[in-house]
């Protein structure tokens, strides 16, 4: 008997849910003229004035009128078929040239005269035998010379115009 009452009762609940929710879409549909007016109200104001668009410059134009002249890139302008010293781009480069040359220390010689064999030390700590025609240093730097107390050689630098020029250096013995 207790079982029935309770489900009569849960018709009622629902009912009374339903119509809670009615009462209080009832309520909304009625409040929103002040809202109506506001908008009205935004919408009848004038525009603020736009900010100009900013004045483009005119750029005077430029022709280019140099098609006939020498072209400063080409091999004939930067001294390539000048005749005169060169860098041998088909050598291949020995130990010594990876070193620049005011790193490279002379300590020593082997031999006397025209047979004189350099002792020269670089910066891996590492001593080679340098004799006349092997290259040294960065600059493409060929001995020409060795002597007890210095080796001689010839460098090759640029000379800013496309050419090469030869520079004599010398690496002294160390006085230790």
């Amino acid at each position: 008997m207790r079982t029935d009452h309770i489900r009569n009762r849960r018709p009622s609940l629902h009912l009374i849910a339903v119509m809670a929710v009615c009462a209080a879409l009832a309520a909304c549909a009625g409040g929103n003229n002040d809202l109506q007016k506001w908008v009205a109200e935004v919408k009848a104001r004038p525009a603020p004035p736009l900010t100009p668009l900013p004045v483009m410059q005119q750029f005077e134009t430029f022709e280019y009128a140099a098609q006939n002249l020498r072209d400063p890139f080409s091999e004939e302008f930067n001294g390539a078929n000048s005749s005169g010293p060169r860098p041998d781009p088909g050598r291949r480069k020995q130990t010594l040239e990876q070193f620049p040359l005011d790193s490279l220390n002379m300590v020593g010689t082997i031999g006397l005269g025209a047979g004189a064999v350099a002792l020269v030390m670089a910066p891996d700590k590492v001593t080679y035998r340098v004799r006349p025609g092997v290259y040294l240093g960065q600059s493409d730097g060929r001995v020409t010379a060795v002597y007890e107390d210095r080796v001689e050689l010839i460098e090759l630098v640029p000379d800013g115009a496309g050419g090469w020029l030869e520079r004599p250096a010398t690496i002294a013995l160390e006085d230790n």
